[in-house]
């Protein structure tokens, strides 16, 4: 995040970059089960994740054959409505 900040010893504007840091980044992973069809999972995640068909695709068999798949990163209020969104289409999901 770009933040301007006035220097008062040389009189001009500067821009000092923050550190946003990487503990706030999270992951929402998608876990599978014996429940839910290929074309539901890949429709949750086109409609929640915003993912386009090939990704949720992909998505979907990773979390087939490696049992779980991390979807989505962001902070935690970026992935909360969309790990709701996905359990509320049945499907178990968590932020790590």
């Amino acid at each position: 995040m770009l933040k301007m900040e006035f220097a008062p010893e040389i009189e001009e504007l500067v821009e000092v970059e923050e550190d946003q840091g990487q503990e706030d980044v999270k992951n929402l992973v998608v876990h599978n089960d014996e429940f839910n069809t290929f074309d539901h999972v890949i429709n949750t995640l086109i409609k929640v994740c915003k993912h386009d068909a090939h990704q949720a695709e992909q998505c979907t068999y990773i979390i087939h054959y490696k049992g779980k798949c991390s979807v989505k990163n962001g902070s935690f209020n970026e992935l909360k409505p969309m790990k709701d969104g996905v359990t509320d289409a049945g499907i178990s999901a968590t932020i790590e």
